[in-house]
């Protein structure tokens, strides 16, 4: 489950700072895009991207280090 959430976010993230710097009009499904302000926009899909990349390494440690104690 929290890799689906990293994933989620990351897509987010990318997607919504892709969508800013191509300078598209439209905010299509990105979230971030659609509730906050524009100023906001560039910074909240770099902390989505971010926390989003966060929780996978996360994740992977701790997968790896269940496997390595075993």
């Amino acid at each position: 489950m929290i890799e689906l959430a990293g994933l989620l976010l990351v897509t987010l993230g990318a997607g919504g700072l892709i969508n800013r710097l191509a300078g598209a009009a439209d905010p299509g499904w990105f979230v971030q895009l659609r509730v906050l302000p524009p100023q906001l926009h560039i910074g909240a899909s770099v902390v989505l991207l971010l926390v989003g990349a966060g929780l996978l390494f996360a994740q992977q440690a701790r997968k790896h280090h269940r496997d390595r104690s075993r």
